[in-house]
């Protein structure tokens, strides 16, 4: 076996406090509902793809995680007495990533999930332990690039595709560059798999060979499974913070809740790599650990939590709404609440084509990205929050950051606590009132042509990596027809519908949130007037769920 990160052959050492040790009375609480069991030098307690597996608790001896077991077997932790094992997927019910073996024989607590989820519910302090740790090594699996092998070209699309899929849902895994890593032209030969087949997937118990978005979600165990109920109380369509928070309260509330994203749930808010300024987190946090742990309270109550499911089309029944998702399937609901977001503008310059498909232009500034052009110099293109915070991220990993605006400063789209941070990181530069006009290089982005609107000036700043933050166009085409939009196609609500659009209201007017049809609701970017920000976002989803109570009490034709 290999070294374990960070621990040699001894017990992994804490970091960022995802490997505590539980305390006498916090032991005591699980050995009262757990088994206490003996185990030997060699004894597997649960293994990669498992479907199901339970807690365990080390009372004594060691416990060895590792990945690819058995063969090529790599030491990721070693957990010695009175820690736990497990991680995210424990909650989620997705199958581990990893193989648990006892090095040194002891006894550990071993209990299920069930009884995992009963003991945390009635202590706070414990809860917050567990789930803090399993965030952490959730972290630490990605930035070990532990979990499934990817292999595929750089230049592919799908490769591109499976990268974004897997890095939004905070999937860990490894990227194998055809390009220009040989091992991964030595593993598709040792596995009999010809270049143009590529990209695959490898692990989770076998090798999917250029899958769709949907197969790599079932194979990992994304989302909630089996068939979705006859009728729902109501359908959430989009998972950003709006749809996120309406799912949790929703659900709370004794609604028959499910929701549906086409590609992740935590919408384009899981890609700030650190939100500031949202309430109860002085110290900040990053938008993906905020749509994880929404996830887990939403799935709590008992929301159905389902990707990747994109709505194509909506039927009216008069009595409820029809949802279609591009596999054909049809979710029925008696309310609706639309929180789609919105779908990333793209810069219309010469060579954006090429460079993006070359994987050389991001919409996201998160782990995987930073690591991804760690010690590069990297281009970002925006004044708005995202553009901030993803200049401020990109600063501890790439060599230069230089942030592009067409404005002459940053204070009219960007938080003031933002720029004094920018203006304080010396890694960041700031080109105000610049704009792109071509992308260069062969293979891949090499450099970025500017032009100072002032002068007309050009001049050419080296990039290895884009990132692109210039707003957003919302997701309703879906929608057409159905509901009244202002001339952007956002989804007009409330007061903001003109009479005109309430033909079969008969003086009746919606309810605030409400769209033009009854028992559809619209929340967080994708309404017409909706201010940008993550708690509002969150405010309106949780508020529009008041709001359908009133309309299920009444009928909708």
């Amino acid at each position: 076996m290999s070294e374990p990160l960070g621990g040699g052959v001894e017990e992994t050492p804490d970091r960022q406090g995802a490997f505590p040790r539980l305390d006498d009375v916090q032991r005591a609480k699980f050995r009262a509902v757990g088994t206490l069991r003996e185990v030997g030098s060699g004894e597997v307690l649960f293994r990669e793809g498992d479907r199901k597996y339970d807690f365990f608790i080390v009372e004594s001896g060691a416990v060895t995680i590792v990945q690819g077991y058995g063969h090529e077997q790599r030491v990721i932790a070693v957990h010695g007495h009175h820690r736990f094992l497990g991680e995210l997927n424990l909650l989620t019910g997705s199958p581990p990533f990893l193989t648990a073996v006892v090095r040194d024989p002891g006894t550990v607590i071993q209990l299920p999930v069930e009884r995992l989820r009963e003991v945390v519910s009635s202590d706070e302090e414990l809860s917050n332990t567990i789930l803090r740790a399993f965030l952490g090594r959730r972290s630490l699996l990605i930035e070990a690039g532990a979990g499934v092998k990817l292999v595929g070209s750089r230049f592919s699309r799908d490769t591109q595709r499976l990268r974004e899929f897997l890095a939004r849902n905070r999937m860990p895994h490894q990227w194998m560059d055809l390009e220009d890593d040989e091992e991964a032209d030595k593993l598709l030969q040792l596995l009999a798999i010809e270049p143009d087949e590529t990209p695959v997937v490898i692990g989770a118990g076998g090798v999917l060979r250029n899958p769709s978005n949907a197969e790599i979600a079932a194979v990992l165990g994304l989302g909630s499974r089996g068939a979705a109920p006859a009728m729902c109380d109501l359908v959430i369509v989009g998972g950003g913070p709006a749809g996120l928070a309406a799912a949790v309260y929703g659900a709370s509330e004794g609604l028959d809740t499910q929701a549906i994203d086409a590609v992740a749930f935590g919408g384009q808010a899981s890609t700030s790599a650190r939100i500031e300024n949202y309430l109860g987190f002085p110290t900040g946090i990053s938008g993906s650990e905020l749509a994880e742990r929404a996830q887990l309270q939403a799935r709590r109550f008992g929301a159905r939590l389902v990707v990747p499911g994109e709505a194509v089309g909506l039927t009216d029944l008069e009595t409820h709404f029809a949802v279609e998702l591009t596999d054909g399937s049809v979710v029925n609901g008696r309310t609706i609440i639309v929180a789609t977001g919105a779908q990333y503008r793209k810069l219309d310059v010469p060579g954006y084509a090429g460079c993006e498909a070359a994987g050389c232009i991001y919409y996201a500034a998160t782990l995987t990205e930073g690591l991804g052009c760690a010690s590069d110099p990297v281009v970002v293109v925006g004044g708005g929050n995202s553009a901030g915070q993803a200049a401020m991220f990109l600063s501890k990993h790439a060599a230069s950051v230089r942030l592009l605006i067409r404005g002459e400063s940053l204070a009219k789209s960007m938080s003031r606590y933002l720029i004094k941070e920018i203006e304080e990181q010396e890694q960041i530069e700031v080109l105000s009132q610049t704009e792109i006009v071509e992308l260069g290089g062969d293979m891949a982005l090499e450099n970025v042509s500017v032009k100072d609107v002032r002068s007309g000036e050009l001049r050419q700043l080296e990039a290895k990596a884009l990132f692109v933050f210039i707003g957003a166009s919302p997701h309703t085409d879906w929608l057409s027809g159905h509901v009244a939009m202002d001339e952007h196609c956002f989804l007009l609500t409330g007061r903001d519908i003109q009479d005109e659009q309430l033909e079969s209201w008969n003086g009746e007017r919606p309810l605030f949130l409400e769209s033009s049809r009854r028992g559809i609701f619209a929340v967080g970017d994708v309404r017409s007037g909706s201010v940008k920000r993550v708690a509002s976002a969150v405010g309106e989803g949780s508020m529009a769920v008041q709001l359908i109570h009133q309309r299920l009490a009444a009928p909708l034709g």
